[in-house]
């Protein structure tokens, strides 16, 4: 897989990046190609166009649309990762395993009993792709009877488990105080744990209040892979569903 070091603009930690890998149609794993020396960009406002790049097989010719590459920096800024047209692009890949990679970051939680498996991520194109993103990984993490209402009710609780509620942001503009305070009053109502899934990050502020009430935030990126960006994510991925904090 290709790795291209990236440094994020907001807080200028660097980071090597690893090329997403793809099973194209025919049966051969398929990547973007990156743009070396390029700057990444900062994602303020998603469109629909940007989010998507076009791809070709070098096993087929085939030509694909399929997410642009993106990096979520731990200070909570999502990245837009230069990809060269395709037109100029002319060498083959390194080769890779074929089928979506899982996240390399996650640990085990303590409480398992066996190792967990890696999250098979779903490829993010609507709202209701990012829904059931979330769902399948608060299934990957161990909570069960997840639920999806078929309508989304006023409240924007978008997913139901044992023990925890769920909203999923899938808006161009990223998740504000307001969501995450609604969230939150939601939880405590029925006595339950929140996490927080968006598709275009966070604002400053609430990023903050979440820090302060304990909610885990997630960002997912087109390739369906959340990435945790606060201490309450890392801790919800490393011990699993657990009983709800108790109010004070």
């Amino acid at each position: 897989m290709e790795s291209v070091p990236v440094r994020c603009p907001a807080c200028c930690r660097d980071h090597a990046y690893i090329t997403p890998v793809y099973p194209c149609p025919c049966g051969s794993p398929t990547a973007p190609p990156l743009m070396r020396g390029a700057p990444a960009a900062l994602i303020t406002h998603r469109t629909w166009n940007d989010d998507w790049v076009r791809v070709r097989c070098h096993s087929c010719g085939r030509r694909d649309q399929w997410p642009h590459p993106e990096l979520c920096c731990p200070c909570g800024a999502v990245l837009r990762i230069p990809v060269r047209p395709v037109a100029t692009h002319g060498t083959t890949p390194p080769p890779a395993a074929a089928g979506p990679p899982g996240p390399s970051h996650m640990p085990l939680p303590r409480t398992a009993a066996h190792p967990r498996p890696a999250f098979r991520p779903l490829v993010i194109r609507t709202a209701r792709d990012a829904v059931n993103t979330a769902a399948l990984y608060l299934k990957w993490l161990g909570f069960d009877e997840v639920v999806q209402p078929e309508v989304r009710p006023s409240s924007r609780i978008d997913l139901r488990a044992s023990g925890i509620i769920a909203q999923v942001d899938a808006t161009t503009r990223p998740t504000a105080l307001r969501d995450v305070e609604c969230l939150w009053l939601n939880a405590l109502n029925t006595s339950v744990s929140s996490v927080l899934f968006s598709l275009a990050g966070y604002t400053d502020e609430a990023r903050s209040r979440a820090d302060g009430l304990a909610i885990p935030l997630f960002v997912l990126d087109l390739t369906g892979t959340p990435q945790p960006v606060n201490g309450s994510a890392d801790e919800l991925i490393s011990v699993g569903p657990g009983p709800p904090a108790p109010v004070e």
